[in-house]
C-alpha cells in the first residue's frame, strides 16, 4: 500500500502563497516541501495515512484503499467496529466528515479500536483529536456519537504480513552471502537498485496537464458524503453555534472594507465556496462548499478576508450564500473596461497609471527642452 498525491488538487500547487502545512504537520517524518511542493519517497505507505485524513482537498490518498468506498461497504456490513486490525489501514486516513458522518448514516453506535497504538505516540493523539472533534460537532444537532476503546476485541485474526516476508528476508540475505553465481548476483542487483528507487524522493511538476486541473472546481467526496448524511439527519431545534477553532473542516467568513476586489480569492478557490457574477460586482460565500485551506487568507494582500469568530450549525441544514461584499462597477472612459469604481475621475486603475506615466515623460521632456535652450543661450 503506497501514498499517493494528486498534485492538481493540493492548494500549494494553486498558488505559491499557500501556506496549508497539514500534511507536514500530520507526517513530519514521511512529508516535506520541495520547491513548495509536498514530496515523499517513493516507498511511503499507510506510515503517513493521517495526511490522507486531514488533507482538506483530500489530494492525498492510499493505493488499494479508498475512504469514499470504505464508507459505503463499512455501512453495508454488519460490523460497527473500525480497527487497523480488520477493515482500515489506520484510523487515521479518516478524516472529521467521515466520522461525522459514519455516525450519522449508521442505525448502532461505532466504536474505533485504538488498541494497535501507543497512547503516548503523536498518531494516537491525532485520532483522539479527531474523533473528540467529531463528537463535539454531533453533540451540536445530535444525540449521535462515536465510542472509542483502546481494548476493543479483535473480530478477525489476521496472519501477521510480516512473516512470511521476514522468512523471505532471511532466506534472501543468507543466499546473498552464499550464492557466487552470475544469476544470484544480478538478482540481488535488482532488489538493491529497487530499494535505492524507494528511498529515492518523489517530487512533483506543474505541467500544462496539471494547470488545467488546478482550474477545474472540485468538491471533495467526502464533503458530498457530509451533504448526504446530513441530509437525512433530523433537523435540530434550536441551531448552535460552534468556536470557529472548534470546527476544522468549514468556516465562516466576513471582508471588511480593506477590500480591492481585485478577483484572487474567488478565482483561487478550489471548491467554488467563493464566487462572483458576470461583472464581478459581488464577492459570494457558500459554507458548506468551504474545505477551511485558508488559500483565500494566504493570498489576499490586504487581509480583508476574514474568518467568522462563530460558525452556525444552522448552515448545515439550510445552507445559504451569503453575500460577503459588493462593489460599483463603471466602464472606464479611456479604454472602455469595467473596473470597480470608488470615486473620481470615471477610469481604470490602468489606465490612470499610464496617463500618470504619460504626464510623468511629458514634463520630462519640457525639462529637458527647457535646458536644451539654455544652454544654447548661454553659447551665444
Amino acid at each position: 500500500m503506497s501514498l499517493h498525491l494528486e498534485i492538481a488538487s493540493c492548494v500549494r500547487a494553486t498558488s505559491k502563497f499557500s501556506n496549508c502545512t497539514k500534511c507536514i504537520d500530520a507526517c513530519p517524518e514521511s512529508i516535506q516541501l520541495v520547491d513548495n511542493l509536498p514530496s515523499f519517497s517513493n516507498n511511503t505507505g499507510v506510515e503517513a495515512a493521517s495526511c490522507v485524513g486531514v488533507c482538506p482537498t483530500e489530494a492525498f490518498s492510499l493505493s488499494d484503499f479508498s475512504t469514499t468506498e470504505f464508507f459505503f461497504s463499512f455501512l453495508e456490513s454488519k460490523i460497527r467496529l473500525i480497527s487497523p486490525k480488520f477493515n482500515v489501514p489506520c484510523l487515521s486516513v479518516l478524516s472529521v466528515e467521515h466520522l461525522i458522518s459514519l455516525a450519522l448514516a449508521s442505525e448502532e453506535e461505532i466504536t474505533l479500536d485504538l488498541s494497535s497504538y501507543d497512547a503516548d505516540s503523536i498518531l494516537f493523539e491525532q485520532i483522539e483529536v479527531r474523533i473528540e472533534e467529531a463528537n463535539f460537532v454531533l453533540s451540536s444537532f445530535s444525540k449521535k456519537t462515536l465510542l472509542s476503546n483502546v481494548d476493543a476485541p479483535i473480530i478477525a485474526e489476521e496472519k501477521p504480513a510480516d512473516v512470511e516476508n521476514e522468512k523471505e528476508d532471511v532466506s534472501d540475505r543468507r543466499s546473498f552471502l552464499g550464492n557466487a553465481s552470475l544469476k544470484g548476483v544480478v538478482k540481488h542487483k535488482m532488489t538493491f537498485d529497487e530499494a535505492v528507487e524507494a528511498d529515492e524522493l518523489k517530487t512533483f511538476q506543474l505541467d500544462a496537464a496539471i494547470i488545467a486541473k488546478i482550474r477545474a472546481k472540485n468538491l471533495p467526496d467526502k464533503r458530498k458524503i457530509l451533504f448526504t448524511t446530513l441530509k437525512h439527519a433530523g433537523v435540530p431545534d434550536s441551531f448552535e453555534v460552534l468556536a470557529e477553532e472548534d470546527v476544522s473542516f468549514t468556516s465562516q467568513k466576513f471582508v471588511d472594507d480593506t477590500c480591492t476586489n481585485c478577483q484572487i480569492c474567488y478565482r483561487i478557490c478550489p471548491t467554488g465556496a467563493l464566487s462572483s457574477d458576470g461583472k464581478f460586482s459581488l464577492i459570494n460565500f457558500d459554507s458548506m462548499l468551504c474545505v477551511k485551506c485558508r488559500l483565500c487568507h494566504d493570498v489576499c494582500e490586504p487581509n480583508a478576508i476574514q474568518l467568522q469568530a462563530g460558525f452556525e450549525i444552522k448552515e448545515f441544514f439550510e445552507p445559504t450564500q451569503r453575500t460577503l461584499a459588493t462593489f460599483d462597477i463603471k466602464r472606464c472612459n479611456e479604454c472602455g473596461n469595467n473596473f470597480t469604481y470608488t470615486g473620481g475621475e470615471q477610469a481604470c486603475p490602468r489606465c490612470m497609471i499610464e496617463e500618470e506615466e504619460a504626464m510623468f515623460l511629458h514634463s520630462n521632456a519640457l525639462t529637458m527642452k527647457a535646458l536644451l535652450e539654455d544652454d544654447n543661450k548661454g553659447e551665444k
